[in-house]
């Protein structure tokens, strides 16, 4: 980060010089003028004021100029230093004065803007605090600047305070705003074991906080990284304007000069006005403009992206989410939150030796034989115990048989709790309404495991991966915004499979997949549709890497998440899809509005200066003007849409 903060110095400092230049050209430009005017001036005093004029605002024009013609090519900068160049030929060094003062002016106004759109995302940056309050060894605590954590530091952050690193909390539980770094509007529950990022706010209570990375490494830092890359790699239509401009250049010289030979030379017409003409086409006709047009754009986009909890990689892929007709979904942790949840209990009347049980006594008495189990499954029963409020017993001679389930003893009781293998055929003895409801929750894709009471079969527990809560009325909001289809890909079963896609109405699904057979689907949706890929980033990177758009979900922490995907979602947040689609599609409706707007300015101009003999000062106007009219514009994408 120290590396990019100087970077971030010296580009300030370019910026202030283009400004004080543009200053002094603008003081020597008045004095020139308003002393000629009112005779307080001698002619040799002014020309020398419209030479330092010159000289201050034609600068940064002719640094570039020197650059681009030492590449063999030519731009915008190289047309106006020939113009003003000629204006001062001519003797008419007040308007070509005047020219590089507006050009000066109109790239100091540029470059203010357009850093909004870098400033915006950098913003982030001063959001995390300098020092962290670190409890060192002895007790004792004190605070440190951040740049000075170490690995395994232990840090205390208050209430109302910002996380000066990232870390994973060790004790205390607070609820965090993670809108900075993630986009959403909800503040998490943070307690022992979970990870906390840098610049997120801790709300009400005291969090005690492990450093797990340096500052350089935060997901903050890497996020401002990849946006400051993102800006870098340009959209095609800005590649495309970026080698049209040099072509164009040339074509704007030899027409330019052509329109001073042809009437000296052919038709005899006195050189001063034929050539001052020429020098205000030359003006009037340069692209600044159409070729500012669509990073002014992209720029802003991306940045509005990334305060949104989005990271795009590029401006390509900016581009290409606004053509997306076609969503393909990985289904566990995209579409389902990849966590077991207990959804059915049957309880077996009859077969146990006191009386049958309710679903909470099932549930309860499953709950304590799998307290202390690690499987997902266990998990799931303990904690749709702990939601439904119900207390459950400790168990004693806790025994797992890996692949079956647990065997438990629970004050007198004998639990055993598991899959089918656990009980040895015992599940035949099933009357054949139960074994009716348990093949029809197993055809919905859902695990079905057992509870045994003293030796009875004594209930049914059904688990399922859940639909996130958000995916249905994200899909939704896709298709009201015109996308056509969406297809699930999953390693799981048919019966999960199916569950899920009638329940969210996909259009088509395939499943028991392996990741290579993901790739060859995608690949061959992508031959008649214009495919984005949506997955974790990790066991599906390669199927997001073969989409038109791969699209990373919770992204926040997990590198490998940020490096694979076009478009990262730093939160498992489906409804931030819409929002990508509809960004894409403003920003590439602001670049073709910048486009033909610039296209319209340069031909309407060159026409007055035919029809209407347009002066060359109107001319610098009308250029600059439209210049900076785009680069607004542009801007509008740096806000949210309420």
């Amino acid at each position: 980060m120290i590396q990019e903060d100087s970077a971030s110095s010296r580009s300030l400092s370019k910026a202030e010089l283009q400004a004080i230049l543009t200053i002094i050209c603008m003081i020597s430009l008045g004095v020139g003028f308003f002393g000629s005017l009112f005779d307080l001036i001698t002619e040799d005093t002014e020309r020398i004021l419209y030479i330092i004029a010159y000289l201050s605002g034609g600068y940064a024009g002719v640094v570039q100029s020197i650059k681009v013609l030492a590449k063999f090519r030519f731009n915008v900068d190289v047309l106006m230093i020939l113009a003003a160049v000629g204006a001062a030929i001519i003797d008419n060094w007040l308007e070509g004065a005047i020219l590089l003062f507006l050009f000066s002016l109109s790239n100091t106004l540029q470059d203010y803007a357009m850093g909004r759109s870098r400033r915006a995302i950098r913003s982030l940056m001063k959001l995390r605090p300098d020092e962290a309050l670190v409890r060192l060894p002895d007790g004792r605590e004190e605070y440190q600047p951040v740049e000075d954590l170490s690995l395994g530091d232990l840090i205390v952050v208050k209430p109302g305070e910002r996380i000066p690193i990232d870390g994973v909390v060790q004790s205390g539980k607070s609820s965090v705003n993670q809108a900075t770094i993630t986009g959403e509007s909800v503040p998490v529950i943070k307690e022992k074991g979970h990870d906390v990022f840098a610049a997120t706010m801790n709300e009400n209570g005291v969090l005690n906080i492990e450093v797990t990375s340096l500052e350089e490494d935060t997901t903050l830092a890497q996020i401002i990284r990849m946006v400051e890359q993102a800006q870098n790699k340009k959209a095609e239509t800005q590649q495309f304007l970026d080698s049209f401009e040099s072509k164009y250049a040339i074509g704007v010289i030899l027409f330019t000069i052509a329109l001073v030979l042809v009437p000296y030379l052919i038709f005899n017409h006195p050189f001063d006005p034929v050539f001052y003409r020429a020098m205000t086409v030359l003006v009037v006709a340069s692209p600044c403009a159409l070729i500012i047009s669509t990073p002014a754009s992209i720029l802003s986009a991306i940045a509005n992206a990334a305060r949104n909890g989005i990271l795009f990689k590029g401006g390509t892929y900016l581009e290409q989410a606004a053509s997306i007709s076609m969503f393909a979904f990985d289904k566990t942790g995209t579409l389902t939150s990849g966590k077991s949840a207990v959804t059915d209990i049957i309880s077996l009347a009859n077969h146990n030796g006191r009386g049958a049980l309710d679903e909470d006594e099932v549930l309860s008495m499953a709950a304590s034989a799998e307290e202390h189990s690690e499987h997902h499954l266990a998990a799931a029963v303990v904690a749709a115990a702990h939601q439904k409020g119900l207390s459950f017993a400790k168990a004693e001679n806790v025994q797992a048989e890996i692949g079956k389930g647990v065997t438990a003893k629970v004050g007198e009781d004998l639990i055993r709790v598991g899959n089918n293998k656990l009980f040895n055929g015992m599940l035949n003895h099933l009357d054949d309404k139960t074994r009716e409801r348990i093949e029809r929750l197993q055809a919905e894709g859902k695990t079905v495991i057992y509870l045994e009471l003293n030796g009875k079969l004594s209930g049914v527990l059904a688990m399922a991966d859940q639909i996130r809560d958000n995916a249905p009325a994200a899909l939704n909001e896709l298709r009201t915004i015109g996308i056509k289809k969406f297809v699930m890909l999953t390693g799981d079963n048919e019966g999960v499979a199916r569950t899920v896609a009638n329940t969210l109405k996909i259009d088509q699904y395939y499943a028991g997949l392996l990741p290579e057979q993901k790739v060859d689907i995608i690949r061959e949706l992508a031959q008649n549709e214009s495919v984005a890929m949506v997955g974790d980033g990790v066991n599906d990177a390669p199927a997001l890497a073969s989409s038109h758009l791969g699209i990373a979900m919770g992204a926040v922490g997990t590198d490998v998440a940020l490096e694979t995907a076009d478009v990262a979602l730093m939160a498992d947040d489906l409804t931030k899809l819409p929002y990508i689609i509809n960004l894409a599609k403003r920003a590439r409706k602001v670049v073709w509005q910048n486009i033909i707007f610039s296209l319209s300015v340069i031909g309407v101009l060159v026409l007055s200066v035919f029809l209407f003999q347009l002066p060359l000062p109107l001319g610098v106007i009308g250029h600059e003007g439209s210049t900076l009219l785009v680069v607004l514009n542009g801007l509008r994408l740096l806000r949210t849409p309420n």
